[in-house]
């Protein structure tokens, strides 16, 4: 026997939020992600020499932040405060 229709709770803004959406049998999220920082950086395009790239690569995993802390380094401008993750 099937449920009743009528017995469903609310569908809320906090219900939604909280929904894992599937299309067909493909996981597509799971409620609205990371919240927003208050001070999200920006998007640029950015071009450098080959050498300089691949150096920084080096560093692996995060490089692009360590770029931003290297130029913030150079600039003379104080530490970002850390992410919390």
């Amino acid at each position: 026997m099937c449920p009743d229709p009528d017995d469903a709770p609310p569908i809320t803004d906090a219900f939604v939020d909280q929904a894992e959406v599937f299309q067909g049998d493909s996981f597509v999220r799971r409620g609205r992600g990371r919240p927003k920082s208050a001070a999200p950086k920006e998007h640029i395009s950015l071009r450098l020499d080959p050498d300089v790239v691949a150096k920084l690569r080096e560093a692996g995993p995060g490089w692009q932040s360590q770029v931003n802390a290297l130029l913030r380094q150079a600039l003379g401008l104080a530490d970002a405060p850390e992410h919390v993750t």
